[in-house]
């Protein structure tokens, strides 16, 4: 049977809510205590690095905990639950640091609320992807919901980069440390909502029966699966260049763009790069997709990056007086980057299937722990690359006189910002095409074969 609509909608809800969750931590956490706290640049990308290692082993150890889940209400919803729930209080926590906190017990704070918050949402993200093969039967329904759910998250993350700002400082009333405690609070309840509607109305369909395996079985059912570990290097590459400009963008407004419209300018950016992002998922990549394979329009999707990019630095050394002109490599660089996040998705679940085919086991659950826990090793790197920046050139105030601040920052200092959130990325982006292009194998072709060979 194919999905209902009733499904369809409530794992889409879900993914909306766990992206929401995830952008605001992802892009914010190390403005909030940075630039708002006062926290070391430097020290607070160690510790994101620090949690992402960390989460290295916790990630395929949750893997294996799902994988052995026996329950009336199947493996994947009792967690997915357990881990929404107790993700939506740390990150609460997260982002309500108590005032009478500084100095290193700040740091101490930051640093455990982090890996918690990093070690709950592995807990609820592992089943919630790893439904996807559970959830369908043919390569092509397994396309649509990866498409689906990864349409949704994108909502759900441009969501978060179009209103945050905006809703942290009419919550607070100007007061930022206030305004992002609320904002969050307002986040982590409709997170718990939205995923408890997914679990009401999903079930399990396809779920292969195995025995679980043991920790060194998964690692070396997943060393052997080469296509997969082709994917999650690729999704290295791929988020730690998208996190790097995440992490800087409200950077290069604030210092660089300047100005007494700086933060209006920043809002407007955001509101049409969550735009773009959200129509390339939806309307962009299924229009290719009617002319050419997954994998041509993931090179298409890599060209598109690499020009926004080269276009955002020109624009950056010779024209910064017109929002509107860095729309042109926002469009790219967006709409890129919203069609690698479903390709990277349906890539994987593919894997799935060649996993099976090659190892004689089904690995669903380990290999979807590895989308996890790359993207979050993604986020960490580019966290210290963007606190190194930080430090490096002095990018850092009281928000209170934002306009002073940018008006003080050096020359030196700006094209420092500007370089590492475009050269950097490029460079990552080309390594990323080229490896996969050398690494990756499953095309439209070899996975019908698989698939008729498993039959």
């Amino acid at each position: 049977m194919s999905l209902s609509g009733k499904e369809k909608f409530s794992y889409g809800l879900g993914a909306v809510g766990k992206d929401m969750v995830y952008m605001l931590s992802a892009s914010y956490i190390l403005y909030y205590y940075q630039d708002i706290l006062g926290v070391n640049a430097v020290a607070m990308g160690i510790i994101l690095l620090v949690a992402r290692v960390f989460d290295a082993f916790n990630d395929p150890f949750m893997g294996v905990i799902v994988a052995k889940t026996r329950t009336r209400w199947g493996k994947f919803r009792p967690w997915l639950m357990i881990g929404t729930v107790t993700n939506a209080v740390v990150l609460f926590l997260m982002f309500s640091a108590p005032p009478a906190l500084d100095g290193s017990g700040l740091v101490a704070y930051a640093a455990v609320t982090y890996i918690l918050w990093g070690v709950t949402y592995t807990m609820m993200d592992i089943p919630f992807w790893s439904m996807i093969p559970a959830f369908t039967h043919s390569g092509k329904e397994r396309e649509g919901l990866s498409t689906l759910g990864r349409s949704c998250a994108g909502v759900g993350s441009a969501i978060i980069t179009v209103i945050t700002m905006l809703c942290v400082n009419a919550l607070g009333g100007g007061e930022e440390r206030v305004g992002f405690s609320r904002f969050t609070l307002i986040i982590a309840v409709l997170f718990v909502i939205f995923i408890a509607i997914t679990c009401i109305n999903i079930k399990e369909k396809s779920t292969v029966d195995v025995d679980a395996p043991s920790i060194g079985q998964m690692f070396k059912a997943l060393i052997q699966n080469d296509q997969a570990m082709a994917v999650v290097i690729t999704i290295v590459l791929i988020n730690c260049a998208v996190y790097t400009t995440s992490n800087l963008v409200i950077y290069f407004f604030k210092y660089d763009f300047g100005g007494d419209t700086w933060y209006n300018s920043y809002t407007l950016f955001n509101t049409f790069g969550g735009a773009v992002q959200i129509l390339s998922m939806m309307l962009l990549f299924p229009l290719f997709r009617k002319f050419l394979s997954t994998i041509r329009i993931f090179y298409v999707s890599f060209v598109m990056a690499i020009a926004g990019y080269f276009v955002l630095l020109f624009l950056c050394f010779t024209n910064m007086g017109n929002v509107f002109l860095l729309f042109i490599p926002g469009f790219l660089i967006f709409a890129a980057n919203g069609m690698l996040t479903v390709l990277t998705t349906v890539f994987l679940a593919n894997t799935v299937d060649y996993g099976q085919w090659k190892n004689h086991r089904r690995d669903e659950s380990v290999i979807f722990s590895m989308q996890t826990f790359v993207v979050k090793l993604a986020s960490g790197i580019a966290a210290l690359v963007a606190s190194l920046c930080l430090n490096l050139c002095n990018l850092n105030s009281d928000t209170s006189d934002t306009v002073s601040a940018a008006a003080g920052a050096s020359g030196g200092s700006v094209a420092g910002l500007r370089m590492t959130m475009t050269l950097f990325p490029i460079l990552l982006l080309v390594i990323g095409v080229i490896f996969f292009h050398k690494k990756y194998k499953l095309t439209d072709e070899r996975l019908k074969e698989i698939q008729e060979a498993s039959i």
